[in-house]
């Protein structure tokens, strides 16, 4: 069922379709038709909903443990389980082409719509133009919908179909429309690249090229949880130092089982929680499923429930759940306490990079912490 666009003020209404009439040489230049062009905006009403959503987003601050509560809880990694076996000749058929692992291909399936069940029943093309319009981001959405077009123009799919979020993500595997122009196949062999369908074989099999293109290595670990040996350098951590994981070895860093990990190839530490959480070993897939989203936690997320999927248990270390995430505000805060005492964290926007972890670190080793670079409220409370 698609969502149906709410009346609009008759003046609020003009102004987009002057817009519309305004930006149709910029799709015509990008080279869609006139008859293309008539189709998909037939009728084309601005939505105020994508809107109100766009300028209404909650700040969701979770930590890591309750976003993995969500994204690897015992219902979806018993769902996966069923729509593994369920499309289980499809899936081999996918990982024989593309290299990718079934249980991968189907833990972003279930990050994304929930094993299909929450595509979104947005209409795509008025929801993308109204964004380009009225929106924060205007130019990024004027891409997409030049985008969405050159679907519709190359017979894909038709404006009515095309269905999917507020912010344009669509399918199974929710692609946005640059995306799948870089990375969607026809895997039926019916002449469409068709991720809107109830059969969601082309949208599996796109993710799959999309991982396999974006540097998948088959048999290689998105990551391994590890024990880091008392005393470990945690300047060491973070993604930008890459060692063997016989280097890593050397240094005292084990698998959870007391054993050396396999060489995967070069590899980082990553400590999402900090010191107290789960230490990561991560290998060049995290870097691919980052690709899909560069979130830590949507990462770790797509990892552990491809793991769990495989039959592998739950991380062996206990994440700090007497913890909370920090908010914007106090982000923003963190930084400009850390920043007054020296510490310079080269910026205080609320967002924790490089820069702020950098400075944690300092202000850690300087107060005789472990120095893991974690945003914690107790690091605030101390600076407090």
């Amino acid at each position: 069922m698609i969502d149906e666009i709410p009346p609009v003020d008759p003046a609020v209404q003009r102004g987009f379709e002057n817009w519309l009439e305004g930006f149709k040489p910029r799709a015509k230049a990008a080279g869609i038709s006139d008859a293309t062009w008539a189709r998909a905006t037939q009728d084309i009403r601005y939505n105020p909903k994508v809107i109100e959503r766009d300028r209404n987003q909650a700040e969701f601050t979770k930590t890591i443990w309750e976003y993995l509560d969500s994204a690897v809880s015992d219902t979806r990694i018993e769902n996966g389980r069923a729509a593994l076996a369920e499309n289980a000749a499809l899936l081999r058929q996918i990982e024989a082409r593309y290299g990718v692992e079934k249980e991968v291909v189907v833990a972003v399936w279930g990050m994304e719509s929930n094993f299909g069940k929450n595509r979104g029943s947005t209409l795509i093309i008025p929801a993308l133009a109204t964004l380009a319009y009225d929106g924060r981001r205007g130019n990024f959405f004027a891409q997409q919908f030049i985008a969405a077009l050159q679907i519709i123009q190359s017979g894909d799919t038709d404006a009515r179909r095309m269905t999917g979020s507020w912010a344009g993500a669509m399918g199974h595997t929710q692609f946005i429309p640059t995306s799948y122009l870089a990375f969607a196949v026809d895997f039926t062999g019916d002449g469409k690249r068709d991720i809107w369908s109830e059969n969601p074989a082309d949208a599996l099999a796109s993710t799959a090229a999309y991982l396999a293109r974006s540097g998948w290595s088959k048999g290689q670990p998105w990551g391994v949880e590890v024990r880091l040996p008392q005393g470990f350098n945690y300047n060491l951590a973070g993604k930008t130092v890459k060692k063997s994981p016989d280097e890593w070895a050397a240094l005292g860093v084990r698998s959870v089982n007391g054993g050396r990990v396999p060489n995967y190839g070069s590899a980082s530490i990553l400590l999402p929680a900090g010191a107290q959480g789960p230490a990561l070993m991560i290998f060049g897939n995290f870097t691919a499923i980052s690709r899909y989203n560069n979130a830590n936690a949507y990462v770790i997320g797509v990892g552990h429930l491809s793991d769990r999927l495989k039959g592998h248990g739950p991380f062996a270390q206990a994440w700090p759940r007497d913890g909370r995430a920090l908010n914007a505000a106090e982000r923003q805060e963190l930084q400009e306490r850390l920043t007054a005492r020296g510490f310079d964290t080269q910026g205080t926007d609320g967002k924790i990079g490089p820069n702020t972890i950098a400075a944690i670190m300092a202000w850690q080793r300087a107060n005789g912490k472990a120095p893991d670079g974690y945003a914690s409220m107790e690091v605030l409370l101390a600076l407090r």
